[in-house]
């Protein structure tokens, strides 16, 4: 089960039920993927709408990885995410916002 309080997030990837969390490492993979000066002007381009499938994908892969997940952006891009294209997007909005906000903040 995903732990919000511990900025978890489950989605379902081929079938399988994954639990994705941004550790550092996922973080910093994600910046380096992204190549944004902050992270915080990745959170804002989610908040304003303004992000792309590859913004999605990189944000699902980096979650994946800090969850234990060993795949690329090429396996996830191939894959079939459970609630299509507007679930996968649901997650990584959520898992940004779990990675940035404390647990008394109103967790999503």
């Amino acid at each position: 089960m995903a732990n919000p309080y511990a900025g978890e997030v489950a989605l379902i990837v081929d079938g399988e039920r994954q639990v994705l969390k941004l550790t550092l490492g996922a973080l910093a993979e994600l910046e380096a993927a992204l190549r944004v000066d902050t992270l915080v002007a990745l959170t804002e381009r989610f908040e304003a709408g303004r992000f792309c499938s590859r913004d999605i994908i990189a944000v699902l892969v980096a979650g994946l990885r800090g969850g234990g997940w060993r795949g690329t952006a090429a396996d996830l891009a191939c894959a079939e995410v459970a609630g299509g294209p507007m679930a996968a997007a649901r997650a990584a909005a959520e898992l940004l916002a779990r990675a940035f906000s404390l647990p008394d903040e109103g967790i999503v």
